[in-house]
């Protein structure tokens, strides 16, 4: 009996101590939200900027100065839409896991989860400068995929399953360029959504 007692302590400690090391508040709702803002952002973007898709990746394309600030418009809104639902989802369920908003996990994930994302985002922004458009979903989804894999270990290990899928998506879409807003509507829009889904009904019910 005193055995059985022992190993339901170690247990007890190793579940205390991985709690202590991971934010476990990422809300569901927010991969959900992300997800339906992507799918309006893919929609808008491609309903004011279409480009034939027959056009090669490395053949470079020129955006009028209108075409690329609506572009980067477009991209701004639907990240800090979806970075606000986000924060909201989060904070709620964190209060109600009695976990704090900003220690020093939460940190360690954010610091490790925007280190790939900046690297990305600042190259995604010069190949579409410079009018390599075909590159930039792929892109995107690559370096997206790469942040929440980097940061999956301060956190659920549902997101290191969702950055090797964003991962895959964006080499698939490389093979593929002319399609790339297809697959970055499958990535950041449905993905986000089931990913979400299942975290809700796995964590939250």
């Amino acid at each position: 009996m005193s055995k059985e007692k022992y190993i339901d302590d170690i247990r007890e400690i190793r579940e205390m101590m991985d709690k202590s090391s991971r934010f476990i508040s990422l809300s569901g709702w927010s991969g959900v939200s992300a997800g339906i803002f992507a799918l309006l952002g893919a929609y808008i973007g491609y309903r004011n900027i279409y480009v034939d898709p027959s056009y090669s990746a490395y053949d470079r394309i020129v955006l009028s100065s209108e075409n690329w600030w609506t572009l980067l418009l477009i991209a701004i809104t639907t990240l800090l839409l979806s970075i606000i639902f986000g924060i909201y989802f989060t904070t709620r369920k964190a209060r109600q896991n009695n976990q704090p908003i900003w220690g020093s996990t939460s940190k360690r994930l954010v610091v490790n989860l925007m280190i790939p994302l900046i690297a990305g985002g600042i190259l995604c922004l010069m190949l579409l400068m410079k009018g390599y458009i075909g590159l930039v979903a792929p892109m995107t989804l690559l370096f997206y995929g790469l942040s929440l894999v980097n940061a999956s270990k301060y956190t659920l290990s549902e997101m290191k399953s969702l950055g090797i899928l964003e991962i895959v998506l964006g080499l698939v879409a490389i093979q593929f360029i002319g399609y790339g807003l297809i697959f970055w509507t499958v990535g950041f829009g449905l993905l986000h959504i089931i990913y979400g889904i299942i975290m809700h009904f796995r964590y939250e019910k």
